[in-house]
């Protein structure tokens, strides 16, 4: 039998629920691009300081992609954990992770002082920030999702999204400040600690505010029927939420994982690569290069929640392959305006790129809640997005700059984002309409049949 629906929160509740989620979110984003920035920045010459130059950021977004390679285990452990115990108490300690390894790089000795142990400890702190993110992504979509109305899901879901473009804007800006008032001396010998240590003021002001937050009530209410199926039932075993989703929602899985293939990789070539692109190939200085992106950013920022909207529209399907195929088709006039060196044109190519990248970001997470049922909810979200980013985000920088290396032109690296578009397009194009289901179901779509109940009726708004 189906679930009953459980109730909206409170109209005052909501919004302090998506500011939780937000503030989160936005805290260990910046936290995770403040170090792709470095990266790209001054962590060649800090960590590897034997290397060429482009052998040297090479290996410093090799240290980068390493927390992709982390973000799977992180999903697979905060997601068993959050679909037995919940969604906030995995929260708070994902960003108590992450807040304590970007503080402690702030303070990490560099190369010039403990030789090799330095990328040694840079790496170790980048797999604890990388687990870290692994389980925030799919808790911090879920809390908003699970609490908010049906007919807007789309919109406030998207709002946890855009902790993405304001933990980038932040990182950046800071950054970009940074760089205005310091020589490069003094930003290369003391000056980049500073973004890294402010991460111990911002992640006490997120976790006071998570606190506050009360537990999903389509979780507290899937978590009391569970336990009672479980009494009933003479075995009393219970399936862990990774073996579920493996049986029923594998299709869903792969979906998620093909769906995000155009998003990240455009994002990470977007947002990280173009520090790298545009001061080496296109002449264009470091402050520049930031200030592009944090104009973009900005307005990244705003139109993810009209994307969301849309999404309640017209469904999440149409919205996302809008964004994948204008991805695609814009790779090769981002390339050729940044070519120019003009800081205008610089910004039109990061904001167009960053607006078709928002389609596809704002409405994935409503679309990937949708996908699974309650008690495997966050294992499945998790997987799905987080499993994708070890091919996709994690090498995407390091792809782009290789190519630059060997073929010293932007097409190699124009072609490497179309081809993930084509990829997000097919994938999202098998997938079903998630628009119209309701969150407070339980079990997969297999196991309502299973209980005469009609898959449609149980998807109902």
């Amino acid at each position: 039998m189906s679930s009953p629906a459980a109730a909206p929160p409170a109209p005052s509740k909501l919004p302090r629920i998506v500011a939780a989620s937000l503030i989160g979110t936005t805290i260990e984003w910046y936290d995770f691009f403040l170090y792709g920035s470095a990266a790209a920045l001054v962590f060649n010459t800090l960590f590897f300081p034997d290397s060429d130059p482009l052998v040297g950021t090479l290996l410093s977004f090799l240290t980068y992609a390493v927390g992709f390679a982390a973000r799977p285990l992180g999903a697979l452990v905060f997601g068993h954990y959050g679909d037995r115990l919940g969604r906030k108490k995995l929260l708070v300690l994902s960003l108590l992770l992450m807040g304590g390894a970007t503080f402690a790089i702030g303070l990490l000795p560099t190369h010039a002082t403990v030789g090799t142990f330095a990328p040694v400890l840079l790496t170790t702190l980048r797999l604890v920030q990388g687990f870290a993110l692994g389980g925030e992504w799919g808790g911090a979509v879920l809390l908003v999702s699970e609490h908010g109305e049906a007919r807007r899901r789309g919109f406030w879901a998207s709002w946890p999204q855009t902790g993405a473009p304001a933990g980038q804007l932040l990182a950046t800006g800071v950054l970009s400040l940074l760089t205005a008032v310091l020589s490069d001396h003094a930003f290369g010998t003391w000056g980049w600690r500073i973004p890294f240590l402010l991460s111990g003021v911002l992640v006490m002001l997120g976790l006071w505010i998570r606190l506050s937050v009360d537990e999903s009530p389509v979780f507290q209410q899937a978590l009391k029927q569970a336990e009672a199926r479980k009494a009933a039932e003479s075995t009393g075993v219970e399936k862990l939420p990774l073996v579920s989703v493996l049986r029923h929602h594998w299709r869903d899985v792969l979906i998620a994982i093909g769906a995000r293939m155009a998003e990240n990789i455009s994002y990470y070539v977007i947002t990280a690569f173009i520090l790298v692109y545009a001061t080496t190939s296109a002449g264009v200085s470091k402050q520049t290069a930031l200030n592009a992106v944090l104009v973009a950013s900005a307005v990244h920022f705003v139109v993810i929640p009209a994307w969301g909207a849309l999404s309640d529209r017209v469904g999440r399907r149409p919205v996302y392959l809008l964004g994948a195929a204008g991805v695609g088709l814009w790779m090769f006039p981002f390339f050729r305006l940044i070519d120019t060196g003009s800081f205008g044109n610089l910004v039109l190519a990061v904001t167009v790129g960053l607006v078709l990248h928002g389609a596809m970001y704002a409405p994935q997470a409503a679309f990937f809640s949708e996908m699974f049922a309650t008690r495997m909810r966050y294992s499945g979200a998790s997987i799905g997005a987080q499993f994708s980013s070890v091919a996709a985000g994690a090498p995407a920088p390091l792809i782009a700059t290789a190519l630059l290396s060997d073929y010293g032109s932007s097409t190699p690296i124009a072609l490497y984002v179309i081809a993930a578009a084509v990829l997000t397009l097919i994938a999202v194009g098998v997938a079903k309409e998630t628009r119209d289901r309701d969150l407070a179901r339980i079990d997969s779509p297999a196991d309502a049949e299973s209980e005469d109940v009609p898959v449609a009726d149980a998807h109902t708004v």
